[in-house]
């Protein structure tokens, strides 16, 4: 249903996570019988997340951390860790920071050159673990290190901006746009392209051959998109349409193209939500950046954050909650929602009948703006709870 903003211009309403709830279904099950694996390419993960490519999430030890514990980091190819033999120093003095120095100086920061060499030697740190690689380069750069990514063996190649598309225009006759569809056909490993927010451009993406698509333009905790640029689209809604878009991409081709929420998940609740949506899998980054063993010292920025001539996010505090492993799979010994996540998206599944993520995708939502105010009054008062936002 289309809202009148104006005369001569009109609008979908659309919805985020905080406005919807998943309704509880006439079974349940128990949540031992509850499968939350996912399939990637036929590659099988026990957990449905990837941890975005972002300096203070991944690294080459976390994202072996990540993978041990079943899910898949995504190592970004353009930032700290391909720019410096040794990030820790930087990694600290960009947490020491204060908050009115923070973007220009890492500005600087990132204008040390991309060393080659250190692409490589990344991607073979987490291969060498034992655990499944991924490594995210941004459309501009992407064919440029192609050759590179293919020696070292990498297993998933995320293709990532803050809007990518399948039909970049350019009048400028020395910028040749990357053709998504040639070069995804061309290499021979597994591809991810995002972020997209609807459901043409999710469907013209899908078309390309990518076996998945990131959802969600601006929704990260410390994305600043969506103020500097006016554009985006509530996770909810977003990840529906790409999800529309997803079934009829299988109507023509018979082929399944993954749908991972990328940004605006704090909780275990909103993980559901996004799956109950119609994700495949979700993308986090500031819940694993208050990890122990995060290396960006309790803080999060994206990797538009230090944009040269147009800085499109912030550096943001995640805090130190508790390892890795008792954010993604517990135990939670805090009543907020955001450790454990996946015990809790197992609990949500089992509370409402599903027994697998494509089950789950079909659960009932509904419109509720007073689910995260309803009876909670003294929780908001007192900081506890659902009311520690």
């Amino acid at each position: 249903m289309e809202v009148e903003i104006g005369i001569g211009k009109s609008g979908r309403r659309a919805y985020g996570f905080d406005d919807i709830a998943i309704v509880p279904s006439r079974r349940t099950r128990d949540p031992e019988d509850i499968d939350i694996t996912w399939d990637l390419d036929g590659q099988r993960f026990d957990l449905p997340m990837m941890a975005s490519a972002m300096d203070g999430v991944v690294s080459p030890a976390s994202a072996i951390t990540i993978g041990n514990l079943g899910g898949l980091a995504c190592l970004n190819l353009e930032g700290l860790w391909t720019r410096f033999e040794d990030p820790d120093p930087i990694l600290e003095e960009i947490a020491n920071l204060p908050a009115e120095k923070a973007t220009r100086r890492m500005q600087e920061l990132y204008l040390e050159p991309i060393r080659p060499d250190l692409i490589g030697q990344r991607i073979r740190e987490i291969n060498d673990a034992g655990v499944r690689s991924c490594a995210s380069v941004t459309p501009q750069r992407v064919e440029e290190y192609a050759p590179l990514i293919l020696e070292a063996e990498l297993d998933v190649l995320v293709i990532q901006g803050t809007v990518v598309s399948a039909e970049h225009v350019s009048k400028h006759p020395d910028r040749q746009p990357l053709n998504l569809k040639k070069f995804i056909r061309e290499i021979d490993i597994p591809v991810l392209v995002g972020g997209c927010a609807s459901y043409s451009t999710a469907l013209h993406l899908m078309r390309t051959g990518a076996v998945g698509v990131l959802v969600g333009i601006g929704p990260g905790h410390a994305c600043t998109s969506r103020g500097v640029l006016g554009i985006g689209v509530p996770q909810a809604t977003a990840i529906a349409d790409a999800a529309g878009a997803r079934i009829r991409h299988l109507d023509e081709t018979g082929v399944y193209v993954q749908v991972i929420a990328d940004g605006g998940m704090r909780t275990g609740g909103d993980i559901a939500k996004a799956i109950a949506c119609g994700a495949d899998a979700v993308m986090i980054g500031s819940p694993l950046a208050g990890a122990d063993e995060a290396p960006g010292h309790g803080y999060h920025w994206g990797m538009a954050t230090f944009h040269p001539t147009l800085p499109r996010g912030a550096r943001v505090y995640a805090g130190r909650k508790g390892s890795m492993a008792e954010i993604l799979v517990g135990p939670a010994h805090e009543n907020d929602g955001t450790l454990n996540l996946f015990g809790a998206l197992r609990t949500s599944m089992a509370t409402t009948g599903h027994e697998t993520l494509k089950e789950f995708q079909k659960a009932e939502v509904m419109v509720a703006p007073s689910l995260q105010t309803e009876g909670k009054s003294l929780q908001r008062s007192q900081g506890v709870g659902m009311g520690n936002k």
